[in-house]
C-alpha cells in the first residue's frame, strides 16, 4: 500500500494538488486545460477551476492488448495519429492484423465518445495556445504520447503534460515529447495508477458530461470561452 505522502483520496483531490504545481499558469488567457477522458476529467476539472482557465476534452483511445485490455500496446488520436509501444508488441509477438483490428474497434469508440461528449460543439481551438493536457496517471504513457503528437499537429504553441502520479521510466519518455512535464510522484515500484488512489472507481460518461458543463460556466452562470491566442 502506498504511504500517506503518495496517496490520493480520489481524482478530485489529486487535481487540487496538481493545480498547486501549475499555479504559474493561473489566469493566463493563452492557456487551455485539456482532459483525457474519462479518468483525466475530474483531475483536469479541479486544475481548471483553481487556475481560472477554460477546460475542454482531448479524445484519445488506448489500444489494449487483446485479452489484457488494460495493457496498452499503443493509442490513437483523431484519424491520423497513432503511437505504438513496440516493446510490448514485440515481447507479446502481436501481429499487424491484430493491431489493425484493435485500431478499427477503438476508432469507432473514439467517434462514439466524440458525438456523446461534444453534442455538436466544435473541437477546441488549439492553434497558438499553451495546452495543459491532463490524465489521472501515467502507466505505459501511450495515451498521453498520442495526445501530445496530435496536439502538435493541431498547432499548439506549448504543451505541458500534467499528471498526479506516473512510472518514472514512462515520465522520462513523455518529458521528451512534451515541452514540460509536471508529475507529482514517481513511486518505485510503480505497480499501476490505481494503486495510488483510495477511490479509483471508473468515471462515468454522465460524470464527464456534468463536469464539462460545469467547467464552461462561471459561478454567476455566464459562459467561459477560450480567447484567441495572440
Amino acid at each position: 500500500m502506498a504511504s500517506s505522502v503518495l496517496y490520493f483520496a480520489d481524482r478530485a483531490e489529486a487535481g487540487k494538488r496538481l493545480a498547486e504545481a501549475l499555479v504559474g499558469y493561473a489566469g493566463r488567457t493563452d492557456v487551455l486545460v485539456l482532459a483525457l477522458p474519462r479518468g483525466g476529467v475530474p483531475v483536469a476539472y479541479e486544475v481548471a477551476r483553481t487556475l481560472a482557465v477554460p477546460m475542454d476534452l482531448w479524445l484519445v483511445r488506448k489500444l489494449g492488448v487483446p485479452g489484457q485490455e488494460e495493457l496498452a500496446m499503443g493509442a490513437i488520436a483523431g484519424k491520423d495519429t497513432r503511437v505504438l509501444n513496440r516493446d510490448i508488441i514485440n515481447v507479446l509477438n502481436i501481429d499487424k492484423t491484430t493491431i489493425e483490428a484493435v485500431i478499427v474497434k477503438e476508432q469507432a469508440e473514439l467517434e462514439r465518445r466524440n458525438r456523446l461528449y461534444r453534442q455538436g460543439r466544435p473541437s477546441p481551438d488549439i492553434e497558438g495556445k499553451t495546452i495543459i493536457i491532463i490524465d489521472d496517471g501515467l502507466a505505459t504513457g501511450a495515451t498521453m504520447r498520442a495526445a501530445i503528437a496530435s496536439l502538435r499537429q493541431a498547432g499548439a504553441a506549448r504543451i505541458i503534460a500534467a499528471v498526479p502520479v506516473g512510472a518514472a521510466s514512462t515520465c522520462g519518455k513523455v518529458e521528451q515529447d512534451a515541452d514540460e512535464l509536471v508529475c507529482l510522484y514517481t513511486p518505485e515500484p510503480f505497480y499501476g495508477v490505481g494503486q495510488w488512489y483510495d477511490d479509483f472507481s471508473q468515471t462515468s460518461d454522465e460524470s464527464v458530461l456534468a463536469l464539462l458543463e460545469s467547467a464552461t460556466k462561471r459561478p454567476d452562470g455566464t459562459a467561459i470561452k477560450p480567447e484567441k491566442a495572440v
